[in-house]
């Protein structure tokens, strides 16, 4: 319970796939425009990395690992097949990407609209990716901390580009130097934000 909670408070604001990692950038600066469109992306990515990190974390230390094929019998504890990983992460990745994107469409066409290309692009957000191959790093003690390390990343990136959204949204009745407005803005605040995370980087749990 302890390993759980702590991993779950560092994901959301110590390592934030955002301002420690720089991941996911591009949909983060381009849909962090409008907070109602950056809560219905944040929502889909926190969904997509609950659902896969488990996922992959199985096929990480069942199938994929050295050794992991052992329960097959004594002639696979040798084998090795962690090359495939890379593929098979984004293979689950791209088919719970599909099924949100189905679903979005199918009950929200309002947010399936705005968020364009940017949300069958969940599947090469670097984000999603980046939480299961920190996962295979982390050696997670089992599929119950993967799966809280998944929400809290989800967490922690729902809560950088809603709060990203939530300052343009207010910058749209500044007075902003021509040459700063649009992307210009949104990189000094980025890097602003990620400095005010810094001060999380002391939390001791």
């Amino acid at each position: 319970m302890e390993e759980a909670l702590s991993t779950f408070v560092r994901s959301i604001f110590v390592e934030n796939m955002i301002f420690s990692y720089y991941l996911g950038m591009c949909s983060y600066l381009a849909v962090s425009k409008n907070v109602k469109t950056a809560i219905g992306l944040g929502v889909a990515v926190t969904f997509v990395l609950v659902c896969t990190l488990p996922l992959n974390y199985l096929l990480e230390n069942h199938i994929l690992k050295e050794g992991a094929l052992s329960w097959l019998g004594a002639g696979f504890e040798d084998v090795n097949l962690s090359f495939l990983a890379f593929i098979l992460f984004i293979a689950v990745i791209a088919s719970f990407t599909q099924l949100v994107e189905m679903v979005v469409e199918r009950f929200l066409p309002a947010l399936y609209t705005s968020l364009g290309i940017f949300l069958p692009l969940i599947a090469v957000n670097c984000a999603i990716m980046g939480g299961s191959l920190f996962m295979q790093q982390k050696e997670f003690a089992n599929v119950g901390v993967a799966t809280v390390y998944g929400l809290g990343s989800g967490i922690g990136w729902l809560l950088a580009i809603v709060g990203m959204a939530a300052v343009r949204e207010k910058l749209a009745y500044s007075n902003i130097p021509k040459p700063l407005r649009g992307l210009g803005i949104a990189f000094i605040l980025t890097g602003l934000m990620g400095i005010g995370f810094m001060c999380f980087s002391g939390l001791s749990i």
